[in-house]
């Protein structure tokens, strides 16, 4: 049913191979697109990205809402109100 494809990898324009038991490794999983990295490539990219689990870089902020002191995992803004896990999960509904 299926058969091994050449495809070429975004990154650096070589081609590699998806093979017939990738195809099928793909359909399983309910993927709907192709790879579009060569295997040396998404092993580079997946380097660069933080683990799973890995610590955060977290900014210190006041809750526009409640004005209690809390941590968030991105630089607070000015121009943008912060609030705290309890007062966002409240907005949320």
């Amino acid at each position: 049913m299926y058969e091994d494809k050449t495809l070429v990898c975004k990154d650096c324009g070589a081609e590699f191979v998806f093979t017939a038991g990738e195809q099928e490794f793909y359909a399983e999983k309910g993927f709907q697109n192709e790879p579009s990295r060569c295997k040396a490539c998404r092993m580079a990219r997946k380097a660069t990205r933080p683990a799973a689990g890995a610590a955060r870089e977290m900014h210190d902020a006041v809750c526009a809402e409640c004005g209690k002191a809390t941590q968030v995992p991105f630089l607070p803004r000015e121009d943008r109100p912060v609030y705290c896990s309890e007062c966002f999960a409240a907005r949320r509904g």
